[in-house]
């Protein structure tokens, strides 16, 4: 086991933990904060880049490029929504309903790219929606409007582009992930720009552009260079499991500092929805190869 590679993993998990409670400090709206951390991790990113001569080793392909600009839309817009869930609803929640992402990449795997999905899979995805149906409480929501405005719309579609993004990320194999970052980034900048208005940025406070700053520079450049540093230099079992440190440092923060008490239903919910993760990602990686295949539908 590389220690040193486990610990950039934990502390890159632990740090993006912490987005949810900076989001809210940012006095800024979702897209105006999407494009300064956009433009943040551009130049950070970029930097290292270049420092490390990686752009003197790249493989492009016109393809993967593609892919990657294609990729990086959906990568925009899942921040861009999740960050929206974090201005109208609590952190524990936003977060719980955004790490639905491997859920639905079964689901869309299963319908259109034709994956087979096993009984236990199957099973998880059962749980992991009666556990979302507890969460938004169905008799709260009544129209679409609701369902929006009170955020469970926006977390949604912020775990719908991530696990997108997953989908087409898995096919970027020769350029390094700075470089798929650094494109995908780059892309948010112009993808946003028609859409900021800037007089958001006019009485920001020292306190609110620490944060700012913060989420841009920290939460995406820095822990996005822990996380890739480390990605390759352990088991993916292991990444599995410190990929929970995320939300659980998220749903402390917002439970300890923002004083959020979810009901007995929600809590029961969060509970469902983790457990129908945890068992999705981290069960066939324990299964051996010598057991025989469990049966398919």
């Amino acid at each position: 086991m590389n220690s040193s590679a486990m610990v950039k993993m934990t502390l890159s998990m632990a740090i993006f933990g912490s987005i949810g409670f900076f989001t809210i400090q940012t006095g800024i709206p979702a897209v105006e904060l999407v494009f300064v951390r956009c433009i943040c991790a551009t130049l950070f990113l970029g930097g290292l880049w270049i420092m490390l001569k990686q752009h003197k080793t790249e493989k492009w392909s016109r393809k993967e490029v593609i892919q990657t600009m294609i990729c990086g839309v959906f990568l925009v817009l899942n921040w861009v929504f999740l960050f929206k869930a974090f201005e109208v609803m609590s952190i524990t929640v936003s977060i719980t309903l955004y790490n639905l992402a491997p859920i639905i990449v079964l689901i869309l795997g299963a319908l259109f790219l034709k994956e087979r999905m096993s009984v236990s899979n199957l099973l998880a995805v059962l749980v992991c929606f009666i556990g979302s149906v507890f969460i938004i409480g169905i008799q709260n929501v009544q129209s679409w409007t609701d369902f929006t405005g009170s955020g469970f719309g926006w977390a949604l579609l912020s775990a719908f582009c991530y696990a997108m993004t997953m989908l087409l990320g898995k096919g970027i194999n020769n350029l390094s992930a700075y470089t798929t970052t650094y494109i995908q980034t780059s892309i948010g900048i112009f993808m946003l720009l028609p859409f900021i208005d800037f007089h958001e940025f006019v009485g920001l406070t020292t306190s609110n552009w620490a944060y700012i700053l913060g989420t841009g520079l920290i939460h995406t450049g820095f822990v996005y260079y822990l996380f890739f540093d480390s990605l390759r230099k352990l088991p993916t079992i292991i990444i599995s499991a410190l990929v929970f440190v995320d939300p659980v440092v998220a749903i402390l923060l917002d439970t300890v500092i923002l004083d959020f008490r979810p009901t007995l239903l929600q809590s029961a919910g969060i509970v469902l929805v983790f457990g129908g993760i945890i068992y999705t990602i981290i069960k066939p990686k324990m299964k051996s190869a010598k057991l025989p295949k469990e049966k398919t539908i």
